[in-house]
């Protein structure tokens, strides 16, 4: 007589099953207690086991379809019999495989030993068990029964991965790194941004430090660089663009009749910004010598409350560490902050024809709330102009 295999139920209140996979084809022979298909539940895969021997032959539930509790997906046969017509919700005999409950092999990898008795385990978790190289014998289970389920894989497998992943201590912050990373997450979080950059030919500004490099160098005792052309070009640009010289306050927009430049300074595991005051009317060689004295103590950890106070405008110079281009991040109550590039050989385009320029880039972060596009956009003409031919440059 031919043995239905129904989709059994599997949980309580269960009213359809999933097929996962067939684990035998049709023609093939089957034992009792071979695993014949993988159904899926609301909670777990289980494996179904053959209730007898027989060939398995019309299978009518394939990978994926959804079946109700009952419904006949496929026959045992004996030798000679044919299929039966019906394969509808299946009559209740004895030969008929109505499991109530997930089933699992016999065979070793389908229990888990614990404590000197078996334990049943479910395919996902056995699966999962195998990729993780995780002893399933030594988990507890949480399904019923205590059956192992993937859940109680996926947690051994975490614990697992906290056991062999080093332990990563956390850097302290120095109290300026502190400082440093409350004010910019302050700033990006609060202050509107927004951004303008510029390509300038610093052929002009590469003449102007080798013509005066000997003799500040003679006269002061200190090399120029180009930042102090920088800060002396920004300065002076700023006394006729006042919006880019101000600051937000919560009564209105502060403009500033002093120009403070700041410069970004690297220090270990910080960045400290110090300031040139009057840095419109201070000569080149000026600038030279403070920004000199400012960067030696700020290596030394000695800058006093004075050297970071009046700022009116930032530049932060990334040009020798060959940086291209980069945006920064305004310093509040500053309305911007002007962002350097190295200074790079390039083919640009002369009176129509391709020449090779020393030609840098520089980025301008605002603060939409003092000032607006075209204010911004106006500074960085006057800026490019005043880079480009430093006749102020002495």
């Amino acid at each position: 007589m031919a043995l239905s295999v129904v989709m059994p139920a599997l949980e309580m209140a269960q009213e359809t099953g999933k097929v996962v996979s067939w684990l035998k084809k049709n023609g093939d022979h089957v034992a009792k207690g071979e695993m014949l298909l993988e159904v899926e539940t609301d909670k777990a895969v289980v494996e179904i086991e053959a209730l007898g021997d027989g060939i398995l032959a019309g299978i009518t539930a394939q990978v994926g379809d959804v079946v109700p509790v009952g419904h006949t997906i496929a026959w045992l046969l004996r030798a000679g019999e044919a299929v039966p017509s019906s394969s509808g919700p299946a009559v209740p005999t004895g030969r008929t495989m109505t499991t109530a409950a997930p089933v699992v092999t016999a065979a070793p990898e389908d229990t888990a030993t614990s404590g000197g008795g078996s334990v049943r385990t479910s395919p996902k978790a056995r699966r999962l068990a195998r990729e993780h190289g995780i002893d399933i014998t030594t988990l507890r289970g949480s399904g019923p029964g205590g059956e192992i389920l993937a859940e109680d894989v996926e947690a051994a497998a975490g614990r697992k991965a906290e056991r062999v992943e080093p332990a990563v201590a956390a850097e302290p912050l120095s109290s300026i790194g502190r400082l440093m990373a409350e004010r910019t997450t302050a700033s990006w979080t609060t202050v509107p941004h927004f951004f303008l950059a510029r390509d300038v030919d610093a052929s002009g500004l590469v003449a102007a430090r080798e013509r005066l490099l000997s003799s500040i160098e003679t006269s002061r005792g200190v090399k120029v660089t180009h930042s102090d052309l920088l800060v002396a070009a920004v300065a002076r640009t700023l006394r006729a663009h006042p919006r880019l010289n101000a600051s937000w306050s919560e009564t209105g927009i502060v403009t500033h009749a002093h120009v403070g430049v700041a410069l970004a300074m690297a220090v270990e595991n910080a960045v400290v910004t110090a300031v040139i005051p009057d840095a419109d009317t201070a000569t080149i060689g000026d600038i030279a010598v403070r920004r000199r004295d400012l960067a030696e103590r700020a290596r030394a950890n000695r800058l006093t409350p004075a050297d970071i106070a009046g700022a009116t405008f930032t530049i932060s110079n990334l040009g020798m560490f060959e940086v291209d281009a980069f945006t920064a991040i305004i310093v509040p109550p500053q309305a911007a902050i002007l962002a350097v590039g190295a200074i790079t050989s390039r083919v640009v385009a002369i009176d129509g024809e391709a020449a090779v320029r020393p030609t840098m880039t520089i980025t301008l972060s605002s603060d939409h709330r003092v000032v607006d596009g075209a204010r911004a956009a106006a500074f960085m003409t006057d800026l490019v102009r005043t880079l480009r031919e430093p006749d102020w440059a002495h």
